[in-house]
């Protein structure tokens, strides 16, 4: 009987996924105006989102099918997951002394230098692709918990169940005209395109479209399982995991199948996902985990999560989120002047000010604020400058009582202007 109820548990994941890979898409917007003249400029670069998808699948099912987490305590899930974020520093610290060696000009032979290392490394990876599959399982389970008591259940399991894979992750290529900060197409590319590719991409697209183009690395994507990047950070992991599973939940509802729709609902359905992961991710972290969870925020200032782990040697003193939001202030008051070489010149100015401040940013363009702005739960604005959606959003997670009533009630909105409506805004 316990074999049957496991082989039905393990079909009921499969059609589960299979359903989700068919129906769920990433939380990238992708308006097709301008996606076929960047196909000549990306061809044989972009990502397979079919062949990973289909992988992912396997894994998933091959989880389910073992079910090693059963066996252990809570205690002893929470140690193993821990046990395999610190695997995770040590080869970030390994793979950054290699990278350092390499680029040592009084290194002659780097590669006998990094020998040892570079054994290190084989050793730790080895160790991670074996710990891996256990390591999400728990983390799948201990997400559904939260969100179950939180009442996003049914029958009391989260649906979709909640399901993502630690994985290298595509980069983004970000489209916005000169002329305005507005994502009017986006492309995923393989990961592995090396900086200088990616610079002479840019620089080519934007040339020949006479558009804004910025690639940058993304947390995760909401496909089904969701792509979850590899970081050391399990604060940043938890926010993430939740963040995805809402644009999961959302997809299966107006809000998400809305996404593509504007860059506005965009930004509805990635701010919404961000309030909601950043609480549920905490939530989890005080739950299992309460001795590195960060501090209980209040629902007006939850700890913004940003798009890649946080690894910037940055001044305490410099308040990043204000310093961005006066500039995205200044370059939209230009560009609404016309200004268009004046604004990009100034971005470049305040570029430079800010690797000056620890924060090593490549490009600061419209394609930059257009993408980073979207995201906006945490108050003050930020790269979204004086954007009314995030507000409008967070005025709405204020009025509910709880992550679910928010979820559900957000979900049901096909755009800014009902839930201005709803919040009797004007």
């Amino acid at each position: 009987m316990l074999f049957i109820r496991q082989l039905f548990r393990i079909i009921g994941l499969t059609l589960t996924l299979i359903a989700g890979a068919l129906t769920l898409t990433t939380d990238v917007y992708r308006p097709t105006a301008i996606s076929e003249r960047l196909q000549g400029y990306v061809s044989g670069q972009t990502f397979d989102f079919g062949s990973w998808t289909w992988n992912a699948i396997g894994v998933k099912v091959a989880q389910a099918s073992v079910d090693e987490q059963k066996f252990l305590s809570d205690a002893d899930r929470s140690a193993f997951v821990r046990d395999f974020f610190e695997l995770r520093a040590q080869l970030n610290q390994v793979e950054g002394e290699i990278s350092q060696l390499y680029a040592d000009p009084t290194v002659s032979d780097p590669a006998a230098a990094s020998a040892a290392l570079r054994e290190r490394q084989t050793h730790l990876r080895t160790l991670m692709a074996e710990r891996q599959p256990l390591a999400e399982a728990i983390l799948q389970e201990q997400v559904a918990v939260i969100f179950a008591e939180q009442g996003l259940d049914l029958g009391g399991q989260p649906f979709p169940p909640p399901a993502f894979h630690f994985t290298p992750l595509p980069l983004a290529l970000i489209v916005s005209p000169r002329t305005e900060i507005k994502q009017i197409a986006v492309q995923m590319l393989n990961g592995d395109l090396t900086l200088d590719q990616q610079v002479a991409l840019e620089d080519r697209a934007a040339q020949g479209l006479d558009v804004s183009v910025f690639i940058t690395p993304v947390g995760g994507i909401g496909t089904y399982p969701a792509m979850v990047a590899q970081s050391a950070d399990l604060n940043w992991i938890a926010n993430v995991t939740a963040h995805e599973w809402a644009h999961n939940y959302l997809t299966l509802r107006p809000l998400g199948l809305l996404y593509d729709a504007s860059p506005e609902l965009r930004i509805l359905n990635e701010t919404a996902a961000e309030l909601v992961g950043n609480e549920i991710g905490a939530l989890l972290m005080r739950r299992y985990y309460p001795d590195i969870a960060p501090a209980p925020p209040g629902f007006n200032n939850f700890l913004d999560r940003t798009l890649t782990p946080p690894e910037q040697n940055t001044r305490p003193d410099f308040d990043f989120r204000a310093e961005m939001r006066t500039t995205r202030l200044r370059v939209d008051e230009l560009l609404a002047q016309g200004k268009v070489e004046e604004a990009e010149a100034y971005m470049e100015e305040r570029r430079q000010f800010f690797w000056q401040n620890g924060y090593r940013l490549r490009k600061l363009n419209q394609a930059y604020f257009a993408f980073y702005g979207a995201y906006n739960a945490a108050p003050g604005g930020g790269a979204s400058g004086a954007d009314p959606i995030g507000p409008a959003v967070r005025l709405l997670r204020r009025r509910t009582t709880s992550a679910a009533e928010f979820l559900r009630t957000v979900a049901w909105f096909t755009s800014v202007r009902q839930l201005r409506d709803y919040l009797s805004l004007p």
